[in-house]
């Protein structure tokens, strides 16, 4: 196992001011584009990560700490960003997101003693059993999967104009 507790809040308090220099200021056309029908584009991963920072990570967090398996997770709708289709500039929601992420951080280290708390398990509705450790990695690990979408989102934008190019940049490989 190569969970750290140390080393997974260093890469979540970095997310947000990645994507702030990566996304802030960005024309509509980089944050509009997606890689087609039912896919996401850029500001949508933003309004994403935003939800999953208030209904996600720390209501379970605080479920394993207060109920552990007796009671199911909260629910977390992965989509609801889609359906409520959230206001404000990139900006705006990068602000946003940063905000909630820190306010996030501030709680999880007030809250869990790695020494303590991290084999502690709850209830994943789907997933039965799983482990405080185990939520924490995923946290960091959709960060990486969201940031990788924003690059490909916007590299899809290129695609065509890429020329033969294309056959040498993984990132336009399908899978």
């Amino acid at each position: 196992m190569n969970f750290n507790l140390k080393e997974a809040v260093e890469i979540l308090e970095r997310t947000p001011q990645t994507l702030e220099v990566f996304c802030a200021g960005l024309s509509e056309g980089w944050l509009a584009g997606h890689e087609g029908a039912g896919t996401w584009n850029v500001t949508e991963v933003i309004e994403h990560l935003i939800e999953a920072e208030k209904s996600n990570w720390m209501p379970r967090l605080e479920s394993i700490l207060k109920e552990g398996e007796g009671k199911p997770f909260p629910p977390f709708d992965r989509f609801a960003h889609i359906h409520d289709k959230p206001q404000g500039s990139i900006g705006q929601k990068l602000h946003l997101f940063k905000s909630e992420r820190m306010r996030n951080l501030d709680r999880l280290k007030e809250l869990v003693d790695p020494s303590r708390h991290l084999e502690l398990a709850g209830l994943h509705p789907e997933f039965g059993v799983v482990k405080l450790r185990e939520l924490l990695s995923t946290w960091v690990v959709h960060d990486f999967t969201h940031m990788a979408q924003i690059v490909r989102v916007m590299a899809e934008r290129y695609r065509a104009d890429v020329g033969p190019w294309s056959d040498y940049l993984g990132i336009l490989k399908r899978k």
